[in-house]
């Protein structure tokens, strides 16, 4: 069982950063999978980036070059550094992991990018 908590939304202006973190209950150096994906209002579901556990990455084609997801084992935590934000980030950021078999899902954060 893994339990996802996001934290670091918010408003913030076009042009702006953002850093969302993820903490996990226990350790996630065993989480075969983590990322984020993000849902708009009146749109589906889309993959913004994932990590796995030896550390590769991979990114939506809307967030490459401005967005970087990292994790820290030791602190359990997964990270989501957000630079030149768009008003198209706007929207609820999800933090995913899959393990032993399973899919688990935080509760969502929301990011906001406007003047």
């Amino acid at each position: 069982q893994v339990q996802l908590v996001e934290s670091g939304g918010g408003l913030v202006q076009p042009g702006g950063s953002q850093r969302l973190s993820c903490a996990a209950s226990g350790t996630i150096f065993s989480i075969t999978v983590m990322g984020w994906y993000r849902q708009a209002p009146g749109k589906q579901r889309e993959l913004v980036a994932t990590i796995i556990s030896g550390g590769s990455t991979n990114y939506g084609d809307s967030v490459k070059g401005r967005f970087t997801i990292s994790r820290d084992n030791a602190k359990s935590t997964m990270y989501l550094q957000m630079r030149s934000l768009k008003p198209e980030d706007t929207a609820v950021y999800f933090c995913y992991a899959f393990f032993k078999g399973n899919s688990y899902w935080g509760q969502g954060t929301q990011v906001t990018v406007s003047s």
